[in-house]
């Protein structure tokens, strides 16, 4: 037999219970906002496409924009169309520039820790060094934020195998690592469940700029087209679909002018979806019977 991970069951989304978020709405959408920070001329970067040698003052001047402007005209974005956000943030960034987290904290934005910064990988980590890495993120939010974050993106979405063990015994209860499904999923963990919440890989804009190189009109079109699409399917079963946005990259003015069009699109369908955060559909979905959600009958 070929190895397992053993943390979920294979579970058909045409066989499973139909239930409805919050209103009788069955389309969840959330828009999670990543905020990150690199440490200059060592470790990681973000340059997909053709990797540099250091010092790759292009690779972080161009990651370094999305912190001085670009995730500023994301936020006036979001006010402009009351978007609720989840900002995904490098505690590193706490150091480097508070203000910037502040200002979507006054807005009620939810704060999902992603890691110290995307200088590094805990599929790099050694166990002992991943749970020194989740526990000071975590440590770094509670102080700033007043409580701990209850869910988790790894830098570069990048698990090992201890990640969700070491998540779970953290404290938290939901990770969006793994794009296994469109509806929220259960997985196990040495200490008990953890909520796995979709998380775009395919629609993620920073593979599909940077990666893939795919035009911003091109990108915008798709993200209508997975809209509608589920939706429509919305009306057979609960759907979550994540809008993926990176402060670097949608934050740039002429992909954002197209994302525009995205947000009216989605807007205009207000009264059909459920707008909201992916703290909220872990909350949601924690209050189900037992048997409705994939893994919820685990111990």
């Amino acid at each position: 037999m070929l190895r397992t991970h053993n943390r979920y069951d294979y579970s058909a989304i045409t066989e499973r219970p139909v239930y409805s978020f919050p209103g009788g709405k069955r389309l969840a959408v959330h828009f999670c906002l990543n905020v990150e920070h690199f440490s200059f001329a060592e470790g990681l970067g973000n340059d997909y496409a053709t990797p540099q040698p250091h010092p790759n003052t292009r690779s972080f001047a161009w990651r370094d924009y999305g912190n001085r402007v670009g995730a500023w005209r994301l936020l006036e974005l979001a006010e402009q169309y009351d978007l609720p956000y989840a900002l995904l943030v490098n505690t590193a960034l706490y150091d480097y520039c508070p203000q910037l987290i502040a200002a979507f904290r006054r807005r009620g934005d939810e704060i999902v820790a992603h890691g110290r910064t995307n200088s590094e990988r805990q599929a790099d980590m050694s166990r002992e060094e991943e749970h020194a890495c989740i526990n000071e993120a975590t440590r770094r939010i509670i102080e700033h934020e007043g409580q701990a974050p209850a869910g988790w993106l790894a830098p570069y979405i990048s698990q090992s195998h201890d990640s969700l063990d070491l998540l779970k015994q953290a404290g938290y209860r939901y990770m969006m690592d793994w794009p296994l499904d469109d509806q929220p999923v259960w997985f196990r963990t040495r200490h008990g469940r953890i909520l796995s919440i979709p998380y775009a890989h395919d629609l993620n804009d920073s593979l599909e700029a940077v990666t893939r190189r795919t035009p911003s009109q091109l990108f915008c079109e798709n993200l209508i087209d997975q809209f509608d699409e589920m939706l429509e399917e919305s009306e057979r079963r609960p759907l979550v679909m994540s809008v993926v946005l990176h402060s670097f990259i949608l934050g740039q003015p002429h992909r954002l002018r197209r994302f525009r069009r995205v947000i009216e699109h989605i807007v205009a369908h207000r009264d059909r979806v459920w707008l909201t955060r992916p703290g909220e559909i872990c909350r949601f979905i924690e209050t189900l019977p037992p048997g409705t959600v994939p893994g919820s009958q685990d111990s």
